[in-house]
Order: C-alpha cells, then sequence, then structure tokens
C-alpha cells in the first residue's frame, strides 16, 4: 500500500530518539545568545528555529493517523503515540505543546471533512504525506539534531 512506511517510521523513532528535548534546549540557548535583553528576546527564546518544520510535522502526523485509519492499515493508534512520543521528547511549555496537539489535530480534522471512506486519492494523500514526513524529520534532524 504504501512504500514509505517502513523510512517514516524509522525516520520519526530517529527525532524523537535525538531530540530528546535537546532540540529545544539547543535552540533556546542559540535565541538566548543571539538575542539583545528585553521582551524580544523572552518571546525569541520561546520559539525554536525548527517549530515552523514542527509544526508542519504535527500536522502530518495527524493527516497520516487519520488516513491510514481510513483505509484499514490496521496500525491502531501508532501514529497518535509518535505524536504522543514527540511531545514527551521535545519537553514543550504549555502554550507550544497546546500548538502541536493542535496542529495533529488540524491534520486529522481536514482529511475528516474530506474522506469518509478510503479512495485511490486518499491512497495517493498518505503516500505524500509519508514522503513529506520523512523529509521533515530528516531536515530537523540533520540540522538541529544533536
Amino acid at each position: 500500500m504504501v512504500k514509505n512506511l517502513p523510512a517514516f517510521v524509522f525516520a520519526t523513532s530517529l527525532l524523537m530518539a535525538w531530540t530528546g528535548g535537546a532540540l529545544a534546549q539547543s535552540a533556546t540557548q542559540k535565541a538566548g545568545t543571539d538575542a539583545n535583553p528585553g521582551a524580544d528576546s523572552t518571546k525569541s527564546a520561546l520559539i525554536a528555529p525548527y517549530d515552523d518544520k514542527l509544526m508542519r510535522l504535527a500536522e502530518v502526523l495527524g493527516s497520516i493517523h487519520y488516513l491510514r485509519e481510513l483505509c484499514n492499515a490496521d496500525e491502531g493508534q501508532m501514529w497518535r503515540d509518535k505524536m504522543a512520543a514527540l511531545i514527551t521528547a521535545e519537553q514543550p511549555r504549555p502554550a507550544r505543546k497546546s500548538q502541536m496537539i493542535a496542529r495533529f489535530n488540524r491534520g486529522y480534522g481536514s482529511f475528516n471533512r474530506t474522506y469518509q471512506k478510503c479512495t485511490p486519492t486518499a491512497l495517493v494523500a498518505v503516500d505524500r504525506y509519508m514522503k513529506e514526513g520523512v523529509r521533515l524529520t530528516s531536515q530537523i534532524t540533520t540540522r538541529y539534531g544533536r
């Protein structure tokens, strides 16, 4: 069905193993040293440079979770569990955690509104999202990993 599943599972596992909160910690340290004192430095210290990619990854995981379940992949809660593990590894502050969850739910909800049954188009979407997930995971770990 979807050829990229093993690669994506491996890539997300690799991201979580490499991060262990280290991405957020190193990004916060970089932001803190580069920023000027004041209100802007506090804000920049809370935003990791990879946040856009991480939020997109959360959305991709939500999309994959819905589509794989819809297309009878028989994976149970695997993709939701991957998201939970990513949140645990990242150790985000409450507001950032809420954003990550909202993006996951957005990905899930957008396909829930579009597809009520598995179609060839849904399978193409799963494949594309798997590839995007691998790409995002690779970019995040390569650039910001330990």
